[in-house]
């Protein structure tokens, strides 16, 4: 299971950080990855970072800003987010991937179709 914290409202230009909380053996082993949401558009890809952190990969609108990261010992992983635009409002989801091909590769995927455990969401929002 997985267990997303830390957002809220923040305003534009600034930061926050997410976290999202493993339990059990499926976040050891796990690419993992972050999606976000709006009420008017499909879950959409953040950042991803493969099991065992060496690999990290992000939607070309947050590259730069955010920052993708995990503590396996801790089952945690967080996401720091800078210079955060009105368009980064969202609840923003974890997930996790199951699929033990990509653990042995290192490798993480941006398809949302990859990821079977999720997180409840955090909202974010970032005003003006």
């Amino acid at each position: 299971q997985l267990q997303a914290c830390g957002g809220g409202e923040v305003p534009a230009g600034g930061s926050l950080e997410l976290s999202c909380a493993g339990s059990g053996r499926t976040f050891i082993l796990n690419a993992m990855a972050w999606f976000r949401q709006t009420e008017t558009q499909e879950r959409e890809f953040v950042a991803a970072i493969s099991w065992s952190g060496a690999n990290t990969y992000y939607s070309p609108s947050v590259k730069g800003r955010f920052t993708i990261s995990r503590d396996n010992a801790k089952k945690m992983m967080n996401l720091h987010m800078s210079d955060l635009k009105l368009e980064d409002t969202a609840v923003y989801y974890c997930a996790a991937d199951p699929l033990l091909s990509r653990y042995y590769d290192d490798v993480a995927s941006d398809s949302r179709d990859s990821y079977e455990t999720w997180g409840q969401g955090t909202k974010v929002t970032v005003s003006s």
